[in-house]
């Protein structure tokens, strides 16, 4: 009897072990979702800043003629 009390005890230590893991797994895969959606907003402004170059780039051809003087003007040269 007095044996299945002490097997009784060191399982329930695993048990408070497993469960902390367990809760530990989850939050990181949590806070790995939240990144992820951190890094695919980030993404879309690239998306949108590059579409104002192109569309930049391509007006200034119009006038210019070259298309290295037209990204040298986009990206803020004289």
């Amino acid at each position: 009897m007095s044996e299945e009390k002490k097997d009784l005890k060191k399982c329930s230590g695993k048990k408070n072990i497993m469960f902390a893991y367990g809760f530990i797994q989850l939050g990181s895969s949590f806070v790995s979702a939240i990144a992820l959606a951190a890094i695919a907003v980030g993404f879309c402004s690239v998306k949108k800043e590059s579409k104002l170059f192109n569309k930049c780039v391509s007006e200034i051809v119009e006038d210019v003629g070259t298309y290295s003087e037209a990204v040298r003007y986009c990206n803020g040269g004289n």
